[in-house]
C-alpha cells in the first residue's frame, strides 16, 4: 500500500511539473508581447522625434493620454515612454540583439541598455539572463 501511494505521489508530481513548464512559457509568451509592443511604442516615438519634432511636451501629453484612456494600465509614464524610444534606438541595428532581447525581461533589458558600452557586452549580458 505505502509503495502504491508514493508511486502515485510520483505521477502527481509530474503533473505539477507539466504546471510549472506551462506557467513558464506563458509567462515567457507574455514577455515577448511586451518586449515586442515596448520595442513597437519606441519606434513610433523614435519616428516622431525625429520627423514630427515631437519634444518632452507632446510626450508627457501622450502619456496622460494613455493614462486617460487606460487608467487600469500602467507603464507608460513619459519617463517610460522615453526609455522605450532609447531602447529601440540601441537595438535598432543589431538584428541579433534585437531578437535575443525579447527572450528577456524589461527591466533585464534597461539595466543591459544603461550599463553595457559595446555590443558585444550587451549581448554577453542577454545570453547571460537567458540563461
Amino acid at each position: 500500500m505505502a509503495f502504491e501511494v508514493m508511486e502515485v505521489q510520483s505521477q502527481f508530481e509530474d503533473i505539477i511539473l507539466l504546471i510549472e513548464k506551462a506557467k513558464h512559457r506563458a509567462f515567457q509568451k507574455v514577455n515577448t508581447e511586451i518586449i515586442d509592443l515596448y520595442w513597437q511604442i519606441g519606434s513610433y516615438v523614435h519616428e516622431q522625434v525625429s520627423e514630427a519634432n515631437w519634444g518632452k511636451s507632446v510626450v508627457k501629453q501622450l502619456a496622460a493620454y494613455i493614462k486617460k484612456s487606460q487608467p487600469n494600465t500602467k507603464g507608460f509614464s513619459s519617463q517610460n515612454l522615453w526609455r522605450m524610444k532609447q531602447f529601440y534606438e540601441t537595438y535598432k541595428d543589431t538584428k541579433k540583439l534585437s531578437t535575443l532581447l525579447r527572450e528577456i525581461p524589461w527591466s533585464h533589458n534597461m539595466a543591459i541598455v544603461s550599463g553595457a558600452k559595446s555590443d558585444e557586452e550587451k549581448e554577453f549580458y542577454i545570453k547571460l539572463t537567458i540563461k
